[in-house]
């Protein structure tokens, strides 16, 4: 049994795509357009040995 989760939420004015793999090896995937934000996930995803892909795009401010 995998325990991973996937959702995507499209609205008018963003797009986030975000899957996590609880039981990964720490690779991170992320990309959101804001810079800080960006560096936060992908350090939580590599010290929680967690596979984590976000995807981001539209009004992020």
């Amino acid at each position: 049994m995998s325990r991973s989760a996937s959702i995507t939420r499209n609205t008018a004015e963003t797009q986030i795509q975000l899957t996590l793999n609880i039981d990964g090896s720490g690779i991170p995937d992320v990309s959101t357009g804001i810079g800080f934000f960006d560096h936060m996930l992908t350090l939580f995803a590599r010290h929680s040995l967690m596979d984590l892909t976000v995807k981001a795009t539209g009004d992020l401010h």
